[in-house]
């Protein structure tokens, strides 16, 4: 590796790939993005998280970056890249919008740098390995990469300056998956809010000349050398594809963790053909990540119940599509919930594992029915619909105190608005006040 790194450093080949056009039908995607982290920002801001973080000072783009950075993954519902492991927008999308209104830029410009830094994390989510993500929590460390290519974009940084911006946020990356060993830590939001914070103040000092190792990636002592055993870092700019990577970003239905998403989609599947007996045990079959993030018979706190298979099946197979309430302390200690979860018992299904992570696929079974779910509703390959998307969205801003007047505001600047940034943090900053 040392051989390679005396030649254009990879964060130099990135930054030039960033500084490719973005189409109307990329920017006209990021809208989406935009507006279902819009959302999930809005119901996560009354959640204790949300509530402590809405404390702090917001004296800059930087300050309001870090407390909305925290916001939009509180409930388990932002967009994810499934190849990558990582949710892209919690860290992004609120550097990108503070930066926006503090600088003035144009809406079309602060969708082109949702675009970029989509692409920049994703590209380096795809490449660090299963050993990093065994540790690691992906959308923290590789957030700050791309929340400082949408803000280097936004200060309209060149390709030098933005590789710098890079390394800066990259150097500070962190974020250990032990804070899911704690029930009442708040660390995921504290690791994509501080994620956020750094592409801000990255960008800020690289546009004033303030330099980082632009070997971060591949050097000695660099990223992918001290936290990526399998990873491979030249896999970041190996492929010549000019597609961009917001395209294959999936959209989450339901407010659980993702590796639960394709076993609740089997269970409503199930459901409209059984009629369950006090008896009888519910079989659910998926892949390893799924088995080693989401096996949770019994839990016992909020975020538990969004990590566990059984209690998802139970409310899908007991009480359909599920709410925001049926991972509530109410759902989870309900006793038919409790009854069922406790007849679920989950296992690996070969085939499931076979086409991880490119399809993220469940099986439920019960007695001679079973249904499966090759992928994830909101995946490419079963993409949620565009009045989906927007009926999430105010369902979501509803949970979090908006008025219909706001909902409806805030949803049509979003699809259609062709005017600056800044009336748009302003909306959203009575949202979340």
């Amino acid at each position: 590796m040392s051989g390679q790194i005396s030649e254009i450093p990879i964060l130099t080949k990135l930054s030039e790939h960033l500084s490719r056009p973005v189409t109307a039908e990329e920017s006209g995607r990021a809208r989406w993005h935009l507006l279902d982290w819009i959302g999930c920002a809005a119901a996560g801001a009354i959640e204790p998280a949300g509530i402590a973080l809405r404390k702090r000072p917001r004296t800059s783009a930087i300050e309001e970056a870090f407390i909305w950075g925290g916001l939009g993954n509180i409930l388990e519902m932002d967009d994810v890249d499934k190849r990558a492991l990582l949710h892209p927008g919690p860290s992004i999308i609120p550097a990108a919008l503070s930066l926006a209104s503090e600088v003035d830029a144009s809406l079309s410009a602060l969708l082109v740098a949702i675009v970029r830094g989509y692409e920049a994390t994703i590209k380096l989510g795809r490449a660090v390995g299963a050993g990093h993500y065994a540790l690691w929590h992906s959308t923290g460390t590789c957030g700050s990469l791309g929340a400082a290519a949408a803000s280097a974009s936004l200060l309209n940084l060149d390709v030098e300056h933005t590789a710098h911006a890079m390394a800066l946020a990259l150097s500070q990356s962190a974020g250990l998956w032990h804070t899911r060993h704690d029930p009442r830590s708040m660390g995921k939001q504290l690791h994509t809010a501080v994620a956020a914070r750094a592409g801000v103040e990255a960008a800020q000092l690289a546009q004033l000349g303030f330099k980082g190792p632009l070997s971060m990636i591949e050097g000695e002592q660099g990223f992918f050398a001290a936290m990526c055993p399998d990873g491979d870092p030249f896999a970041i700019v190996g492929s010549g594809d000019d597609k961009w990577l917001i395209q294959d970003v999936s959209f989450k239905p339901w407010p659980a963790c993702r590796h639960a998403h394709a076993v609740i989609d089997a269970a409503l599947a199930l459901r409209d053909e059984i009629d369950l007996p006090a008896e009888g045990e519910v079989l659910v079959s998926t892949y390893a990540d799924a088995l080693k993030f989401c096996d949770q018979p019994d839990p016992k706190s909020v975020i538990e119940a969004k990590f566990s298979l059984q209690h998802s099946v139970a409310v899908a197979l007991l009480r359909g599509e599920p709410s925001l309430g049926d991972f509530s302390v109410a759902s989870f200690e309900a006793p038919d919930i409790s009854a069922l979860r406790a007849r679920v018992r989950v296992e690996q299904g070969a085939s499931f594992q076979n086409r991880y992570p490119a399809r993220f696929g469940g099986a439920v079974t019960f007695g001679d029915k079973s249904r499966t779910a090759e992928d994830a509703l909101g995946d490419p390959e079963n993409p949620m619909t565009e009045a989906q998307i927007c009926d999430k969205a105010k369902r979501l801003l509803a949970a979090g105190g908006a008025t219909d007047s706001q909902c409806d505001q805030l949803i049509s600047f979003v699809q259609t608005s062709k005017a600056n940034a800044r009336p748009l943090a302003d909306m959203v900053r009575e949202v979340l006040a």
